[in-house]
């Protein structure tokens, strides 16, 4: 009797600690979760709610008088999206970039990240500030700078490489696209090298003493066990990476007002953008927001095929 009276109290007490325990961690986390709401959660919602709507024109005359409100037209915005050939050939395009720019960029990535990790240098911190220095810059102003590089009357290198079709090299049909991916590359290689150095730099020091002591190379340490044991950042540098490469928007943008011909819809959230400034037929937040969420689906779908196949892989 004596034994259950005590512990009575003991899980109060233990009850009243866990309650509290459970306050302060919601409290802790309530900041963030008040800025998750705004900032991602919202702002979902209002382009959902957005895309079933459209402005068509209300009141007399032949042409509604003139004036637009807003008309609930359902799916109607995504179906016109998702018929529309030069969404599709932009969403090609989108393809097409990040097939050969991804791999290529979380290769340099890696490399820079073991270069780093390694005893061939020996004072890293400079040469890690120095690439990651690039994505430090805002992106808009990065490809305004490469904007600048690829035209041939202002850049010391472009004059050095022959026109096509009435354009620059660079800003050409042929070579603008991998005009951006250069861009995005020189930008995003930096900020994906600190991601693989932080997972290298978690592998326990113990293992590779070990694999040294055993008589194994640099090469196959790096190749049997740094490489190994950093997929999961691989992973994680992949899907930023699909996902940046889906919203593609600054260097299209930017390099379509140097080259003209690219127009206002070359790449799909260009298109978007276009689209909810009049510039695209039909337009409006409700077209510009379908095309959005069409676009935040495809990246969806491209993240969560990767990740399985990952996986599978890994097994």
């Amino acid at each position: 009797m004596a034994t259950t009276m005590s512990t009575a109290p003991s899980r109060r007490r233990i009850s009243r600690n866990a309650r509290h325990q459970a306050v302060s961690g919601w409290l802790f986390a309530l900041p963030f979760t008040l800025g998750f709401i705004l900032v991602f959660v919202v702002p979902i919602i209002s382009a959902v709610r957005a895309s079933l709507y459209a402005q068509k024109p209300a009141g007399g005359g032949l042409y509604g008088g003139g004036q637009l409100i807003d008309t609930f037209v359902g799916m109607d915005n995504f179906v016109t999206a998702a018929t529309n050939p030069i969404f599709w050939t932009g969403v090609g395009r989108v393809m097409l970039f990040g097939l050969i720019q991804i791999p290529v960029m979380i290769i340099a990535a890696l490399f820079l990240a073991l270069l780093l990790d390694s005893f061939m240098v020996r004072h890293p911190g400079p040469w890690r500030l120095m690439y990651f220095l690039p994505y430090a810059i805002p992106g808009i102003v990065a490809a305004i700078v490469w904007t600048y590089l690829y035209n041939p009357e202002l850049s010391p290198f472009a004059g050095a490489f022959p026109s096509i079709g009435g354009n620059s090299f660079f800003m050409s049909g042929p070579v603008v696209l991998w005009s951006m991916a250069n861009m995005t590359t020189w930008t995003y290689t930096g900020y994906n090298m600190l991601i693989f150095l932080a997972a290298l730099q978690a592998i326990p020091t113990e293992l590779t003493e070990a694999a040294r002591v055993d008589g194994a190379s640099s090469w196959q340490i790096m190749t049997r066990i740094k490489i190994p044991m950093v997929r999961g950042a691989a992973l994680l540098a992949v899907l930023l990476s699909i996902v940046g490469t889906v919203q593609l928007f600054n260097e299209p943008t930017v390099m379509a007002s140097a080259a003209t011909w690219m127009g206002v819809d070359y790449m799909p959230m260009s298109m978007a953008y276009n689209t909810l400034m009049g510039m695209i037929s039909p337009s409006g937040s409700g077209p510009a927001s379908a095309l959005s969420i069409l676009m935040a689906l495809i990246a969806g779908a491209l993240a969560v095929v990767y990740a399985l196949v990952q996986r599978r892989i890994s097994r």
